[in-house]
Parts: structure tokens; C-alpha cells; sequence
């Protein structure tokens, strides 16, 4: 097999997650700004896109180098040898951005791009005329960051927060990869109670039950990858193989999910069901503020709605009031929110032990961890 340079990308806030993610999986790992370096063969490839829940894509890095001028794009895009990756029937559409560079045009650059590896694979393959592109496809991007570019090759296709369980959702759905992140950094481990009182359409408490049953995210979904040539389909049988030997489907688990919609609880059963945790998350319709459990050192994880997102900022000033009262009567569980209210402690009513910035889609938040206190044992 062939050692491929490959990057792990993510939100910004999620890197540290990522890379501890791939070196999980036996990799050594250079970050950058939502981007995780690491190098592996085509079963590292493989094994990337099937156990990685929070990177949002996995690409091959084909070739990097500075480029000012048009020319200086096309020779040296041409000087990479894509006939390694590309068969010559390869359908190949090129994808672009440009930050700070000379070579600002991204129409531009993805057609010069579009142009040289054409005439880099008709001679390789000893073509002449147009290339057909009718065999397996091959994302290129074209990214140029102060002059520097990058040709990738996306290997995930649909991106990796995709994991083929969400048959429905509301109006403002968290990324199951930002979710997987939320329940990572709680540190929330299958032995303790877990709670989602704005559960939504489920996605935090799914998320959760496919951590603690270690599922890989992936095993429910294909990649775009697995319609390359060069990657064959024992590679893949072997990591399909892997991740259902790996999975603990006997772990017990006490997840409950909760919302006031009985619309959000219908839609998050169903989505569960399509999970497989028909019966392994406790879903009920009921208002915060009913909350109460007899249940020690438990975990509580939530994306309570945004003042700026949906709803009314009294209403959800009320609600996160709520919590903070009635989580002073649970003082051995530990609560995590996922807010843009810039007055979420002082609505909560008291200062969190720590905080994580982080960005749903393009709302800047703060993760707010109130950590509890370790209940006494007989």
C-alpha cells in the first residue's frame, strides 16, 4: 500500500478533539486552524472516515506549493502525478477558495486547475481529445492561503457528520459531529446517568448511546472513496469487520432524552430507532423544569434554543433560570450548556467551573461546564 498525506478538517474549537481522534486510531498528528496532519495508507484512509466523529471530512493532500502567477498554477498542478489517484475515465470536478493571495479569482484558479491535471492525464495515459468522465469521482479543491496552495482530494464525499440516522429534524439541528464533541468534553463515561432536557430531535443523547456502545459513526453510511480503483473493497470489509467487532452492543446504558414538543420527541424516536437504540434511550415530552431524578453523579448535556436563533429571550432566560434552581437540588451531577446568551451565568445564577469557545455552524457560543460534586459512597 501507498503512504498518502492526509488532513482530518474540523470546526474551529474542535482540533485538540479531532487530533486526539486520530492518534487514537495509531497516527502521529501536526494541527493547524481546522486542520489535523496525519499520514497512512489506503486503510488508514478507510479507517479515518469509518471512527473519526468530529472531524467533519477526511482528504488526501495531492500536492502543495507557492503560486503567484497563473502559469506558476498550471505547471506545477501539472507536475503532480494525479494519474496515482485518478483513472483516466475519472470524473473530477474542481471545488475553490482563495484567502489573501495574489491568485484571488477562484473560477479562475479552479479551471486552470481543471486544465492541468486534463493534460497531466491524457499523457500519462497517452490520450487524445477530450476525457470521457464517466468512471468514479474524485472532489478536487484548490485552496490558496497567502499565496500558498493545497490540492486535496476529498475521500468522504457526504460529509462525516452524516451518520445516516437522522431521518428528521427542527429548525435548528445541531451537527451530530459538534454533538459527539459535546459529550466528549463532558468526559460522561456508560456507567453514569445521562440527560438531555432539550433533547430536540435527539441527536446529543444518540450521539451519546453510539460512544458509550463504542459504534463506530460511520457504519451505518458509504464514502465516496469506496468507488475508487485503488481502494479496494477488502480494505473496506476489513474496517466494517473492525468496527463490528469493536462495539460493545451489551453495554447497559441510562440515557434519557427530553423535550416540551411532543413533536421534537416523536421526530427523536424516530430517529433513535433508525440508530438502533430503539429501546436503549428513554425518551419523554415534558418541560424542563419538571426535571428531577433520584440518580447520582449524573451527566446533563444541552443545546437550549438561542436568543438569536429561535424563540423568545425571555422565555429562554426563564428556562435557563430554571435549570440553575433546579440543579442546586442535584448537586452531585454535572451540567453542561451549549449557549450564545451572553448572560447564561448570571441567568443560571452562578459562574460555570469552565467554559469552551465553540461555533455552532456560524454562531459563535460558549460551552458552559458546571462540574458536580462527587456524591459519598456506602
Amino acid at each position: 500500500m501507498t503512504t498518502h498525506r492526509l488532513v482530518a478538517t474540523s470546526a474551529m474549537g474542535l482540533e485538540s478533539i479531532v487530533a486526539d481522534e486520530v492518534k487514537a486510531l495509531g497516527f502521529e498528528t501536526k494541527t493547524e486552524n481546522g486542520k489535523i496532519y496525519f499520514e497512512g495508507d489506503e486503510l488508514a484512509i478507510a479507517r479515518a472516515n469509518m471512527w473519526l466523529r468530529v472531524a467533519d471530512r477526511v482528504k488526501i493532500i495531492a500536492g502543495d506549493f507557492k503560486a503567484t502567477t497563473f502559469d506558476q498554477l498550471f505547471e506545477q498542478t501539472k507536475a503532480i502525478p494525479w494519474e496515482k489517484y485518478l483513472s483516466v475515465d475519472a470524473a473530477f470536478p474542481v471545488q475553490g477558495k482563495s484567502v489573501k493571495s495574489t491568485l484571488f479569482s477562484v473560477p479562475d484558479c479552479q479551471a486552470i486547475v481543471k486544465k492541468a491535471i486534463v493534460e497531466r492525464l491524457k499523457l500519462a495515459h497517452k490520450r487524445i481529445g477530450f476525457l470521457d468522465e464517466s468512471g468514479p469521482t474524485f472532489k478536487i479543491e484548490v485552496s490558496i492561503l497567502k499565496d500558498v496552495v493545497k490540492l486535496s482530494i476529498d475521500t468522504s464525499g457526504v460529509g462525516l457528520h452524516k451518520r445516516g440516522y437522522r431521518l428528521e429534524q427542527g429548525e435548528a439541528p445541531l451537527k451530530e459531529t459538534l454533538a459527539a464533541a459535546l459529550v466528549y468534553i463532558s468526559k460522561w463515561n456508560p456507567n453514569r446517568p445521562f440527560v438531555d432536557p432539550v433533547c430536540g430531535s435527539g441527536t446529543i443523547p444518540i450521539e451519546a448511546a453510539m460512544i458509550g456502545q463504542n459504534l463506530a459513526p460511520g457504519y451505518n453510511r458509504g464514502f465516496l472513496s469506496e468507488d475508487w480503483p485503488w481502494m479496494s473493497k477488502k480494505i473496506w470489509d476489513e474496517v466494517r469487520i473492525e468496527a463490528e467487532d469493536l462495539a460493545k452492543y451489551d453495554q447497559p446504558l441510562d440515557i434519557t432524552g427530553s423535550d416540551i414538543d411532543p413533536r421534537m420527541v416523536d421526530i427523536a424516536k424516530k430517529n433513535a430507532i433508525e440508530a438502533g437504540f430503539s429501546d436503549l434511550i428513554h425518551w419523554k415530552q415534558r418541560p424542563l423544569r419538571d426535571f428531577t431524578s433520584t440518580s447520582l453523579d449524573g451527566v446533563m448535556i444541552g443545546n437550549p434554543p438561542y436568543g438569536e436563533r429561535i424563540g423568545d429571550i425571555d422565555v429562554i432566560g426563564d428556562m435557563i433560570d430554571d435549570l440553575g434552581r433546579i440543579m442546586d437540588d442535584h448537586p452531585s451531577w454535572s451540567v453542561y450548556m451549549l449557549s450564545s446568551m451572553e448572560d447564561f451565568e448570571t441567568l443560571y445564577g452562578r459562574r460555570a467551573t469552565k467554559k469552551r469557545k465553540l461555533f455552532n455552524g456560524f454562531i459563535q457560543t460558549e460551552y458552559y461546564q458546571y462540574w458536580g460534586r462527587k456524591s459519598p459512597r456506602d
